[in-house]
């Protein structure tokens, strides 16, 4: 257990993160937001390499998912060499670890993603059979639903190895999450943003979020001054959406919400990675009922189709 003043709370606080430069940058975020509320308290970076990071030549659905960009961040806070795990929240697993809970959701980035080219201004302009590289199999299911003449191609690595690949000449075009090229300064990059409409875009992109033990009462106390009580409804409902559909690496599912005045709009999306078969669906109500309309949209999806999109992926 790391040293605490009397008053119960942390002297200091160690915040585990992947090494890449884009998980360094939301570490560092958190670090510099603790040190606006906390300033008597010293914060320092533990940068870890995990397997999601080791094992870059397989689609993390086939390597078993986001899930292993944090286990051994997990670790990190059960074994007491951190206190804090930084997440991007769309690389958090869906069901947690017993002993571990989100202290903080912090303020939403661009939750869009955004189509990068050196050559073409938009998807629409691609010529037939041009290459299109994303990691993700719910941007190819929706790629591949309205533009089956493209050939999508999958991606790997970190931002700035994407876009070498890129200007390498390997792709004509590549699909990558807006938030994560802005906080890299990159936002030139962005041929253009792709809106909801067109690419909705994937539970919690854009949203970071703060991991802890659930014993750690002190850490929890502190961390409220970091949490957005507007994202943190917005992904409450993508998140139970999610759940509720066994969502993971190996399905193509998304699910965007978003608040006017005193009410949530949340949209999903379901479809086979060949985008063949898809369906969407949409609901609304208080912000208040997240995670009900979470759970509401789930089963209009069902009934539309989605189970059988998603027994086909997961066969018995």
């Amino acid at each position: 257990m790391l040293p605490h003043h009397r008053t119960g709370a942390p002297v200091r606080i160690v915040i585990a993160t992947r090494e890449s430069a884009l998980a360094m940058w939301q570490a560092q975020h958190i670090e510099s937001r603790l040190i606006e509320h906390y300033p008597h308290i010293s914060i320092s970076i533990l940068g870890m390499t995990t397997e999601g990071d080791r094992t870059l030549a397989t689609s993390l659905a086939k390597i078993g998912g986001k899930g292993l960009f944090v286990k051994e961040l997990e670790d990190a806070l059960a074994d007491g060499r951190a206190d804090i795990a930084a997440h991007s929240l769309k690389d958090v697993p869906m069901h947690l670890p017993d002993g571990f809970v989100l202290g903080a959701v912090l303020a939403r980035a661009d939750p869009r993603d955004a189509f990068v080219s050196t050559k073409f201004t938009s998807l629409s302009a691609l010529p037939p059979g041009a290459r299109v590289g994303t990691s993700s199999l719910r941007r190819e299911s929706q790629l591949r639903a309205k533009f089956p003449h493209l050939a999508i191609e999958p991606l790997r690595g970190n931002v700035q190895t994407r876009l070498r690949k890129l200007d390498e000449g390997g792709y004509e075009a590549i699909i990558l999450a807006a938030a994560g090229l802005k906080r890299l300064g990159l936002e030139h990059r962005i041929t253009a943003p792709l809106a909801p409409e067109d690419m909705l875009p994937a539970v919690g992109q854009g949203a970071l979020a703060i991991e802890c033990r659930s014993d750690r009462a002190d850490l929890l106390a502190l961390l409220k001054a970091l949490h957005d009580e507007a994202t943190a409804a917005c992904v409450t409902a993508e998140r139970a959406l999610s759940r509720s559909l066994a969502g993971s690496c190996n399905v193509p599912l998304a699910g965007y919400a978003e608040i006017t005045g005193a009410r949530l709009r949340l949209r999903g999306y379901v479809g086979a990675p060949d985008g063949k078969r898809h369906v969407s669906a949409e609901t609304g109500g208080a912000v208040t009922d997240a995670e009900t309309l979470g759970l509401t949209l789930a089963l209009q999806l069902k009934s539309l189709g989605a189970g059988d999109i998603l027994a086909a992926l997961n066969p018995a």
